[in-house]
């Protein structure tokens, strides 16, 4: 009796622990994202003060008009954007996830944890590879992947010839969970853009073209600082890619309307983040007077425009297209850039592939490290663009066919760390940060399954 009384008491313990740690990690959070999110603010702030530009303003009648005259033409207006500046980029924000400390990691805790010696000081719960081979079960070497087994050198009748009449009957049934379990094994080209809008429930309805329609009208009739910070971006990033700069005009629109979308605001509800506020002109800090800003709460940062790029792929039809970008959005890609303990969550995607990287290539991690080139500062651009603009699209969209089937962005930093893997002699050799990024500059020909399935299951672990 007192054993079992003990044992009680221990487990009580223990529970209470991790409550502790959990509220902890959780007020760390909002803290962190509280901090962060001032300065983004801050900084768009001074850029309004410098330039003598207010947050938001209506556009004169004749503006309006012009601006829908050439509304399917907005690649070719060239605004003088010099004195604009994305309010922050991937490495700024990388910064911030270094400096995240987990009070009771420095009260002693975790002791386990202190072994690791990557950037991220936060000891959440990662998957090691037996685990990640268990969840990633239909990325192994014995089941047919779209990525593998539809090279010219594979008949087609062996794999892919059936695994398309079976994309077919999923469409044909309607059934998203089937086609979410269907896609693990890749799309077939043909089907993607019908299986992707299935498994996000995306249907194009009247009342969805009418929507998309009236952010239409509200970026016509008004002018936000924003705007300026899309275009700036899809300038610099989606214009000058090989793939993407066909499709310039489709992202202004698509984030232009994105911007003022309020039902994006709903995705901070499961965000241990609350969306930007600003103050309407000369009611500085009334609550009252605070307005969400820009209104769907998402402040454009320097690669944005990258997670609409390869969607403009797949969807011509722009409610369509918006529609998908917007669910991607509010499903996958805020976890890209904001604090949090989710598994899906940027901080676990670091640490998950720093542990990968320490746990099965110690040599090429430690030697990274010496030199002063620590593998995420390297990775970590990747994982928040979710590759998008580094890996060849066809590529990008198998490795999007795996975070769809899986619900999960956990591929993608076990990827990060399949091309440290390939990449690894080369890297033994560098003696610099520089060296070591000039032999992963360039990632346009990779093979993204060969990759993922060597790492996780012909790796001897």
């Amino acid at each position: 009796m007192l054993q079992e009384e003990s044992d009680l008491s221990l487990v009580i313990a223990q529970i209470v622990q991790k409550l502790k740690g959990s509220n902890l990690y959780a007020q760390l959070e909002r803290q962190a994202w509280g901090s962060w999110e001032k300065r983004i603010l801050k900084s768009l702030n001074s850029m309004c003060t410098e330039l003598s530009i207010p947050l938001a303003r209506k556009r004169p009648a004749g503006a309006q008009k012009e601006l829908l005259n050439k509304w399917n033409e907005m690649g070719t207006d060239e605004p003088d954007l010099s004195l604009f500046r994305p309010v922050y980029a991937p490495k700024d924000f990388l910064e911030v996830l270094i400096n995240l400390r987990n009070p009771n990691y420095e009260n002693g805790d975790s002791l386990s944890f202190r072994t690791h010696l990557g950037l991220i000081q936060v000891p959440l719960k990662v998957k090691d590879i037996p685990e990640l081979k268990e969840f990633f079960v239909e990325l192994g070497l014995t089941t047919g992947q779209l990525g593998i087994d539809d090279s010219t050198q594979v008949p087609p009748e062996l794999f892919e010839n059936e695994h398309v009449r079976i994309g077919q009957k999923v469409l044909a049934e309607q059934d998203s969970a089937a086609a979410q379990q269907y896609i693990r094994q890749g799309s077939p080209t043909a089907l993607r853009a019908e299986l992707w809008a299935l498994i996000l429930n995306i249907s194009s309805q009247p009342e969805d073209i009418l929507y998309y329609e009236q952010l239409k009208t509200n970026v016509i009739q008004h002018d936000l600082l924003v705007d300026s910070l899309i275009y700036k971006d899809v300038k610099l990033t989606a214009s000058n890619d090989d793939y993407y700069f066909v499709f310039e005009d489709y992202l202004y629109q698509v984030l232009l309307c994105f911007s003022r979308d309020t039902s994006v605001l709903g995705h901070f509800a499961y965000n241990s983040a609350s969306p930007p506020k600003s103050y309407i002109r000369g009611k500085l800090g009334i609550e009252e007077y605070a307005v969400f800003y820009p209104p769907n709460g998402v402040i454009p940062f320097h690669g944005f425009s990258m997670y609409v790029a390869p969607l403009c792929f797949l969807y011509h039809e722009p409610s369509k297209l918006y529609q998908m970008f917007r669910e991607m959005y509010v499903r996958f890609f805020f976890r890209l850039h904001s604090i949090s303990s989710h598994p899906s969550g940027i901080v676990s995607l670091c640490l998950l592939f720093e542990t990968l990287l320490q746990t099965y290539l110690p040599q090429l991690f430690y030697h990274l490290r010496e030199i002063g080139a620590q593998p995420l500062r390297i990775s970590f651009k990747w994982m928040v663009r979710a590759f998008s603009g580094y890996l060849a699209t066809d590529q990008l969209l198998l490795l999007w066919d795996r975070i769809l089937g899986y619900n999960s962005l956990e591929i993608l930093a076990v990827l990060a760390a399949a091309v440290f893997a390939f990449r690894a002699v080369n890297l033994m050799e560098v003696t610099s940060l520089a060296a070591a990024e000039a032999v992963l500059a360039d990632l346009s020909t990779l093979k993204v399954m060969p990759l993922l399935q060597i790492f996780l299951f012909a790796t001897v672990t």
